[in-house]
């Protein structure tokens, strides 16, 4: 059976690792790995493949960079072009970006069966990019592997058969099982950067929704600067806010007093979030690893959170990310507390087997 696997974003390259090592130790797949170059920074992809592990992909598109409508339109033409050349039995898709998009439905206009992976999720706001991305791509998939029973509801809901629907369980608590204790030993990024466990924030932003907007991106970044005059408030600047920081000429004034970092790897990214007092984002997937890792987290979105697991838990908490005051008083009120850990939502940690077995019984029975 041969796999041709779509992936372009950071929390892509993290799912895909679990996956691909999976059908590495397997005869009966073969996988071809395409980048999209969505995410085109050197610390936010091709550090995700030597330290996972992950295969070279055989394909970079390049295409990264620019709108919406024109980056999925230039991907779902390079990512047609892949798939005619060859000519794989199913296709894998994860996530909700628009390399997750434009691979669907490449696929789904070549009759080519479509395995969307973290299927179900819902923040139910269709102005979201990555909304509209992932109900598409689920409506156009074949295999919709659910990581949780809220997404396999989701899906009831939108009228998708369930014979289509598989509760798989969640690749990240894979990857946070497989990779957890190989960063403890890897990663020196506390050392290097003079921090002591416990003792700083870490956060995240990124999402076009705050980036784009002047009264969210200020939120942010005058609660950051709050937290920071307390202890370390350590940042990942993604190239997307760098440049909309830049473009408004308040850069350094925004930033003050705020620890910035280039984009990290994953196993940096592990000690990051172990380490932390508090995670603040606006990134689903880093939401999802700081409770992994067992760090309470602020979700800085005005949308509800497609991981309500972690709220009904008491492990993530939403805040309007334009009112500094509340992001700063959620921040001291839930650092280094701990949710409920009496349940799995995720699954057992073999989110990756049931899925390869899934497909592998489809496609056997497709053929007969």
């Amino acid at each position: 059976m041969k796999i041709v696997t779509i992936i372009g974003a950071r929390p892509q390259f993290i799912k895909a690792a679990v996956v691909s090592r999976r059908i590495l130790s397997r005869t009966d797949m073969e996988e071809v790995l395409v980048h999209t170059g969505q995410h085109y920074d050197d610390n936010m992809s091709d550090v995700f493949f030597k330290e996972m592990g992950i295969p070279a992909p055989k394909y970079h598109l390049g295409i990264g960079g620019v709108g919406h409508g024109a980056m999925t339109g230039r991907q779902l033409e390079a990512i047609e072009t892949v798939l005619i050349d060859e000519k794989p039995d199913i296709l894998i898709v994860y996530g909700d970006t628009n390399s997750t998009l434009a691979g669907a439905l490449a696929a789904a206009k070549l009759n080519i069966p479509v395995a969307h992976i973290e299927a179900g999720l819902r923040g139910f706001d269709r102005r979201v990019p990555e909304e509209v991305n992932r109900v598409v791509t689920d409506h156009v998939s074949s295999w919709l592997f659910a990581p949780t029973e809220a997404a396999v509801e989701h899906l009831r809901q939108e009228g998708i058969d369930p014979e289509n629907v598989v509760l798989s369980g969640d690749v990240m608590y894979d990857a946070a099982l497989v990779y957890g204790a190989e960063a403890e030993q890897k990663s020196d990024i506390l050392d290097r950067l003079n921090l002591v466990s416990g003792d700083f924030r870490f956060c995240t932003t990124h999402r076009q929704e705050n980036t784009d907007n002047m009264s969210r991106l200020t939120g942010i970044f005058d609660a950051l600067r709050a937290l920071a005059e307390e202890k370390p408030m350590v940042l990942p600047l993604h190239p997307r806010t760098r440049k909309c920081l830049q473009a408004i000429g308040r850069f350094d004034e925004m930033t003050k007093g705020i620890t910035l970092i280039d984009p990290i790897g994953f196993f940096d990214m592990i000690c990051m979030l172990r380490g932390a007092s508090v995670v603040m984002t606006d990134s689903g997937g880093v939401q999802k690893e700081a409770y992994f890792h067992g760090t309470p987290v602020v979700v800085m979105r005005t949308e509800q959170t497609e991981w309500t697991e972690l709220v009904d838990l008491g492990w993530a908490h939403m805040v309007r990310p334009d009112n500094a005051k509340a992001l700063v008083d959620v921040a001291h009120r839930i650092e280094g507390t701990a949710g409920d850990t009496s349940t799995q939502p995720y699954g057992n940690g073999h989110a990756a087997d049931a899925i390869l077995d899934n497909l592998f019984e489809g496609f056997k029975g497709s053929c007969r």
